[in-house]
C-alpha cells in the first residue's frame, strides 16, 4: 500500500488539480504549472496522511474482499477455500467498496484539501478573475482534519461520502473482477499463488480499467472535497453534477482520465504485487512454523 502511494501520489496531484482547479489547459500544462510554481515538492503534497493510513485501509479493503470471498464459498459451497465464482467475486468487491468509503473519505479529504489550497479560487461569479490564496489555509494533515472537525464536524470529514461510495461500489466490481480473470487467464494452470509477473500485469491492467469506468465520479468527488478550502459552492453530489454540468458541460466528468488510467497500472500493480507477495510469505512462515 505505501508502495503504492508513493508512486502514485504525484500523478494524483495532477488529477486533483485537473479535476477541482483552475486554469489548466491540458495535463503537460498542470505538470509544468506546479513545477514552475510550487517545484517537485509540490507533486507530494498531502502524501504523509495517506502514506500514514494506507496500511490500515489496504488491510480493511482487501481484508473485506478476501474474507467475504470465503465466507460465500463456505455458505455457497461448505468449503472456504474453494475458487469463488464471478458472482462472488462481485459482490465480495461491492462490500469491499462499501466498507471502504469509511476509512478513505476523510483521508482522501484531506489529501485533496492539502492539495488544492495554493490554487486559485473563485469568490462569486464564475467570470471573475480567479484569486490566489495569500496562506495556505492548514499547516499540515493533522491540522487540517482538525480544522475540518471544528468548523464542519463530523459532516464536513465525510463530505463527499456519497460521491466516494457511487465510485467505490461499481469501481472495485472494475477492479476485482478484471484482476481475478486476468490472473486466471495469464496463468491458467490454476495455481494457488500467481506467478509475480502474472500479478503485475493482471493488477495493472484491473487499474486501468477500474479508474477509467470511476473516474466521472471521482471528478465529483474531488469538487466536493476541495469546496470548501475557502468557500462553499456545492451543496451536496447532485447539486455538485448539475452546477458542474451546467458551466462547463458532459466532457468535465472526464477531467483526468488520461492521468488515472496511466496512474492506475503502476499504482494496481504495486498494490496487488505487494498483496499477493505477502500472502505467500506469511503462509510460508506457517507451514515452516506449523510443519
Amino acid at each position: 500500500g505505501a508502495a503504492s502511494v508513493v508512486v502514485g501520489h504525484p500523478l494524483d496531484t495532477i488529477k486533483t488539480r485537473l479535476q477541482a482547479g483552475q486554469g489548466y489547459g491540458n495535463t503537460l500544462n498542470c505538470v509544468l504549472t506546479v513545477y514552475r510554481n510550487e517545484s517537485v515538492a509540490g507533486f507530494f503534497k498531502g502524501m504523509s496522511f495517506p502514506l500514514a493510513s494506507i496500511a490500515v485501509y489496504s488491510s480493511v479493503v482487501f481484508g473485506v474482499f478476501s474474507n467475504t470471498q470465503r465466507l460465500l464459498s463456505q455458505l455457497r459451497h461448505g468449503d472456504p477455500s474453494r475458487a469463488p465464482g464471478l458472482t462472488d467475486v462481485a459482490l465480495a468487491s461491492m462490500v469491499a467498496g462499501f466498507v471502504s468509503v469509511g476509512i478513505g473519505t476523510p483521508v482522501e479529504l484531506v489529501k485533496i484539501r492539502l492539495q488544492m489550497q495554493t490554487q486559485p479560487y473563485i469568490e462569486a461569479n464564475i467570470k471573475l478573475k480567479p484569486t490566489v490564496p495569500e496562506s495556505p489555509a492548514y499547516r499540515g494533515p493533522i491540522h487540517c482534519f482538525r480544522t475540518v472537525l471544528q468548523k464542519e464536524g463530523i459532516a464536513g470529514i465525510y463530505r463527499g461520502a456519497g460521491a466516494t461510495l457511487l465510485r467505490d461500489v461499481p469501481g472495485y466490481c472494475f477492479y476485482f473482477i478484471p484482476y481475478t480473470f486476468f490472473c486466471g487467464w495469464i496463468a491458467p494452470d490454476g495455481s494457488i499463488s500467481p506467478n509475480p509477473s502474472s500479478v503485475w500485469l493482471a493488477g495493472g491492467i484491473a487499474g486501468v480499467i477500474s479508474w477509467g469506468i470511476a473516474t466521472p465520479m471521482d471528478v465529483v468527488k474531488s469538487r466536493l472535497q476541495a469546496d470548501g478550502v475557502y468557500l462553499n459552492k456545492y451543496k451536496g453530489t447532485l447539486d455538485c453534477i448539475l452546477q458542474s454540468y451546467q458551466n462547463e458541460g458532459l466532457k468535465v466528468f472526464f477531467r483526468g482520465i488520461t492521468v488515472n488510467t496511466v496512474r492506475g497500472f503502476p499504482v494496481s500493480s504495486a498494490m496487488f504485487l505487494g498483496y499477493e507477495l505477502s500472502l505467500k510469505a506469511m503462509k510460508r512462515d506457517q507451514t515452516e512454523t506449523n510443519p
